[in-house]
């Protein structure tokens, strides 16, 4: 029998209350009727088998309750699709601040105004005896855009507790050699970094990118604005906080494009808050280009998702690949799983690729493939011609 995948979160909000909705809402269904998942079933462990054992915060109206009480506590906005959550006994603990909020949201307003916990911080050894004693097996980074601080905070403790982590924020982690080098060397996986959302602006946006690279259509410049009313798009207000955050997202699509953009004829990254938005992200595309006979072309598209729930369909996968290689005794980066899940991966591929690749690291071929994509699909053809 399949034990529970016990994980760790760090940060309880939107993404955080949409993954353990999710968690719930699939638990009575089948294979038939889970709408939205792009697995069912990996290795054997379905969504269901997804436990969260431990959560920090450092807000007031989350640390001391039951996670199924915190995720739906203010600011959090994100659609309820699962409200009946049961309690098991995991509570929101304080957690370490360092650059973990931004200081505008202090005494922004009354529903966004960020209330501290009247707690005293932990150090390094309390969270890895947090760990430790919950006997998490992965910690999942939730973290506010630009808390590269409080990040490696948290990877330093997953390091030392030897739980696997799911860096999901722009802080770089898995693609930082220094980093990827300590998880390597401790043989325990990361996938990272800065989570591609299901069906988002920057998936989108890579997957008509290429279109114009294999259609011949010569991409001349572009642009991508993002506007939402969830906290994290208020905490973005902060420009000083979203350096990271716009290398991750302009990388994933540099990376697909047939010549590299002028910095100039590329923008991409977040624009405004828009409160009545709440959870809602509405995305705005441009592309012009040249296509036969040098004549110009233009497309533009408006996307609009909820965004936490967007995240989630791909967290749910990310912990159960970084759950497969616990089992195997695999470490390091998890070289398909970060290119498939992930903008900012510490090697990118296009989405084709990183989900062959993806694929067959669930399906056991190869195990975690550090090798360069030529070689990759050379095996590949030879395992074809071997199956006839």
């Amino acid at each position: 029998m399949i034990n529970n995948i016990r994980i760790g979160i760090v940060g309880v909000g939107n993404c955080a209350s949409s993954l353990v909705q999710g968690i719930n809402h699939y638990r009575d269904k089948d294979s038939k009727d889970a709408i939205g998942l792009m697995h069912w079933d990996i290795g054997g462990y379905r969504p269901c088998d997804i436990e969260v054992v431990s959560a920090f915060d450092i807000d007031r109206r989350k640390v001391g309750k039951d996670l199924a009480e915190a995720i739906f506590a203010e600011p959090n906005c994100t659609t309820i699709f699962c409200g009946d959550v049961p309690k098991n006994g995991t509570c929101v603990r304080m957690g370490k601040i360092l650059d973990g909020f931004a200081e505008h949201m202090r005494n922004y307003d009354d529903k966004y105004t960020f209330v501290l916990a009247d707690k005293a911080e932990p150090d390094m050894e309390e969270v890895i005896r947090v760990l430790k004693e919950t006997e998490t097996e992965i910690l999942l980074n939730y973290l506010p855009v630009g808390s590269e601080e409080a990040t490696r905070f948290y990877a330093e403790c997953a390091l030392e507790a030897r739980v696997a982590f799911v860096n999901n924020m722009p802080v770089f982690i898995a693609s930082d050699p220094f980093w990827a080098k300590r998880f390597e060397q401790k043989n325990i996986p990361i996938i990272g970094d800065d989570i591609k959302a299901q069906l988002g602006a920057t998936i989108t946006h890579r997957a008509l990118t290429d279109l114009f690279r294999k259609r011949g259509v010569k991409l001349e410049r572009t642009y991508q604005l993002n506007t939402g009313g969830n906290t994290d798009f208020l905490n973005m207000l902060d420009r000083n906080r979203l350096l990271s955050k716009k290398e991750s997202k302009t990388e994933a699509v540099q990376s697909v494009t047939a010549n590299r953009l002028d910095d100039e004829n590329i923008h991409i990254g977040p624009s405004d808050h828009v409160a009545w938005q709440k959870d809602n992200k509405v995305c705005f595309i441009r592309m012009e280009g040249k296509l036969f006979g040098d004549v110009p072309m233009n497309l533009e598209l408006r996307l609009s998702v909820e965004d936490s729930p967007n995240s989630a369909g791909i967290v749910i996968d990310a912990v159960r690949c970084s759950k497969l290689a616990l089992d195997r005794g695999e470490g390091g980066i998890l070289y398909g799983p970060s290119a498939y899940f992930m903008k900012h991966p510490a090697r990118q591929y296009t989405d084709d690729e990183a989900y062959r690749m993806t694929e067959d690291f669930i399906n056991g071929r190869w195990g975690n493939i550090p090798d360069e994509m030529p070689d990759y699909r050379r095996r590949q053809r030879q395992q074809a011609v071997a199956e006839g």
